[in-house]
């Protein structure tokens, strides 16, 4: 079992960029950095889809904005 899950770790680590230095630790640094930053955006994404699905209804929101008239009188 531990093997298949070092063989995935290879798999993701050369699916996300070529090896970062010849030492294995140092690379598995760099991919786990790298992983870190593809679930950012990954989550990041989904959010931003999440946004627009939820307002495309097309529904037309009415925003009513009340003025009022401030004289100089008024500031005193």
């Amino acid at each position: 079992m531990k093997k298949k899950h070092k063989t995935i770790w290879r798999l993701w680590a050369k699916s996300i960029g070529e090896k970062a230095s010849k030492c294995d630790k140092e690379s598995d640094t760099v991919a786990l950095i790298r992983t870190i930053i593809f679930v950012t955006y990954l989550i990041t994404n989904c959010f931003i889809i999440a946004g627009v699905i939820r307002h495309w209804d097309g529904k037309k929101v009415e925003i009513y904005i009340e003025q009022q008239r401030i004289t100089p009188n008024d500031v005193l």
